[in-house]
């Protein structure tokens, strides 16, 4: 019963207790898709794929020049949110800068809510993992009471140890999973929506560009 214990669980005969283990394992491999899905969340959310800043220097400087058309090949071609924004608000530039804005909202809207969706996996996984370490924990210690009634009072400590170490492992790494999860979907999640409003910011500013073009024609 020594470290191995993190990785399988022994009844109150010192056998190989199937249940507990599974629980065990289940927890193990959920911590893995744990990592793996932080990973993939912070390289997926990172601050140069929602407002790239060279994307909006190079948008700033198309449109200050007029070369509109320029522009609207450059947020087409492009994958960051704030390119996309850009791309639907210039599509909807006949309509005018009011029509252009909202556009630009809608969008901007979209694209946070596909990240946010995304990003629900981790907010899942750190409800779903202690619930499933309650369970191993209540399941050990359903164990250790049959070994108590089994033996008639008489249980020693060692033939305990089984159930009791299946709960507290299932425990372990059922914090394990959920503390980092939690975090990590409440730090990208705020850091999500503070890049999103960003994107949209320059989004507006790069469609004021139009207002002065779109004036001067409404007055001939």
């Amino acid at each position: 019963m020594n470290g191995s214990i993190f990785f399988y669980a022994l009844n109150g005969e010192g056998a190989l207790d199937w249940v507990g283990s599974t629980m065990i394992w289940v927890l193990l491999l959920l911590s893995v898709v744990n990592i793996s899905l932080i990973v993939q969340s912070m390289m997926g959310n990172q601050r140069r794929t929602v407002f790239s800043a060279s994307a909006c220097d190079a948008l700033r400087e198309l449109l200050a020049s007029g070369r509109y058309n320029d522009a609207i090949q450059r947020a087409t071609r492009g994958t960051s949110d704030l390119e996309l924004m850009v791309a639907r608000a210039l599509d909807r530039s006949p309509q005018g800068v009011e029509a252009m804005s909202h556009a630009a909202e809608e969008r901007a809207d979209e694209l946070l809510a596909v990240r946010l969706r995304a990003l629900e996996r981790l907010n899942i996984l750190g409800q779903v993992a202690p619930m499933l370490g309650l369970f191993g924990t209540v399941y050990g210690m359903i164990a250790a009471f049959q070994t108590i009634a089994s033996t008639g009072g008489a249980a020693n400590p060692v033939m305990l140890a089984g159930g009791i170490g299946a709960a507290l492992v299932s425990t372990f790494w059922g914090l394990f999973i959920a503390i980092p999860a939690t975090g990590a979907y409440a730090a990208m999640r705020n850091n999500a929506i503070a890049h999103s409003d960003e994107a949209l910011a320059a989004t507006e500013e790069l469609i004021a560009l139009f207002r002065p073009a779109h004036d001067a024609a409404a007055n001939k």
